[in-house]
């Protein structure tokens, strides 16, 4: 492993993978509530064309994968690719983000295949709202699935929850007291108007006043963790074993230190989540492109990483959903 930078001197070691584009919910910052066009399955990359890539890209320096979808639970045989990767000599942490409804059957066989660790999206607490924002989930599974990730080892669980203005913005110190009372590591993430429609979008809920609204319960005090590679800057309520994290993408963007791709699940290598640009991966796969071949679109990809988004100045993102892209 020899390392890669892209243009503006960011080392790039994560990759981010969507196993498939297909979600058993329709969260509704996420997706409409009538779905998207599927992709065909012919269209989505086999496991063993994933492990080629990411095999690929950890001899130019990528140390990190996630698994995302839509949902990635969804796609039968995931424990599979996770033993594939698992014997990728430099990859050294293999994490999952799920909406948690199908972990519980699941935890187990992903943390016997290899899997580090998982990230679990949750957007409230209470049954009736978590059916409206998902529209069709349940939230009894997605505790379950926590609970079940748990006790199979794959901590720390961290738990992401979107923060929408006037909808579930008065559960920020429900979610917090839980760091205190059962050790929870929770991230709260400003919602981003990804879509030309702004779907889903209220007004945005900014990190300082989540931070205003979580001081009621205690000080916050900043915290380094160990485990992770990602964006959120982490603190710690007075006794807590758990820890809060904040995601900025739009009051403070991460931009500058961006480290990672993303692979969507029919083989497009995306320098940034916020642009369309898109470097094909599949049709030089499936023509039997050799690695130094798929190791040169790799790094045109890397080098076409743009230096940051412009979601604070009100330019809106008007390609792929989410679900599409991995998030």
């Amino acid at each position: 492993m020899t390392g890669i930078s892209d243009s503006f001197q960011r080392p790039i070691n994560y990759l981010r993978i969507s196993v498939t584009d297909r979600c058993n919910l329709r969260c509704v910052y996420c997706m409409p509530a009538e779905g998207v066009p599927l992709m065909a399955h012919a269209d989505i990359l086999s496991y063993e064309e994933i492990y080629i890539v990411v095999k690929a890209a950890a001899e130019m320096g990528i140390n990190k994968v996630r698994l995302t979808g839509g949902e990635p639970l969804v796609r039968a045989g995931l424990s599979d690719l996770i033993r594939l990767l698992v014997g990728i000599e430099a990859i050294d942490d293999i994490s999952l983000t799920t909406n948690g409804i199908l972990l519980a059957q699941h935890a187990a066989t992903l943390k016997e295949a290899g899997l580090h660790r998982v990230n679990v999206s949750l957007d409230s607490l209470k049954p009736e709202r978590f059916n409206k924002i998902t529209r069709c989930g349940a939230l009894e599974d997605t505790l379950r699935g926590i609970e079940a990730a748990k006790t199979a080892g794959l901590t720390p669980v961290k738990i992401n929850m979107v923060v929408m203005a006037g909808v579930n913005d008065d559960e920020l110190t429900d979610f917090s007291a839980k760091t205190v009372s059962e050790g929870w590591h929770v991230r709260f993430i400003e919602q981003m108007p990804v879509n030309g429609d702004d779907s889903g979008f209220t007004k945005l809920f900014s990190v300082s006043e989540m931070r205003k609204r979580i001081e009621s319960l205690g000080k916050l005090e900043p915290w380094k963790v160990d485990v992770g590679n990602g964006p959120a800057k982490y603190f710690r309520l007075p006794g807590a074993e758990g820890t809060i994290g904040f995601i900025t993408p739009i009051t403070e963007h991460f931009c500058y230190r961006c480290n990672r791709l993303r692979l969507t699940a029919d083989g497009k290598l995306r320098p940034c989540l916020l642009s369309e640009e898109e470097i094909d991966l599949k049709e030089p796969l499936r023509s039997g492109a050799s690695v130094m071949e798929l190791k040169n679109l790799i790094e045109k990809a890397i080098a076409s990483k743009p230096k940051g988004h412009h979601l604070a100045e009100g330019k809106k993102r008007n390609g792929r959903p989410f679900s599409q892209v991995g998030g």
